[in-house]
């Protein structure tokens, strides 16, 4: 098995972001602040090349880091 692109925490982030949950509620889950949230989601977006959230999820979906 390859070893992930995302760190546990990315991973948790962009799992919560499927679930539909909003960046506050992704805070308030995780306990961390939004900012924090925001920087792992542009992390992962630098990581993969793409565009925005929608493109970031789309891929992790097609990489299969992530199930909807």
């Amino acid at each position: 098995m390859m070893p992930s692109i995302l760190t546990k925490r990315e991973k948790e982030v962009f799992d919560l972001l499927v679930a539909n949950k909003t960046t506050k509620q992704i805070a308030s889950l995780l306990y961390i602040s939004e900012k924090t949230v925001r920087n792992h989601i542009s992390n992962v977006i630098q990581k993969l090349g793409v565009k925005g959230r929608a493109q970031a999820v789309i891929e992790l979906i097609r990489l299969k880091e992530i199930t909807l």
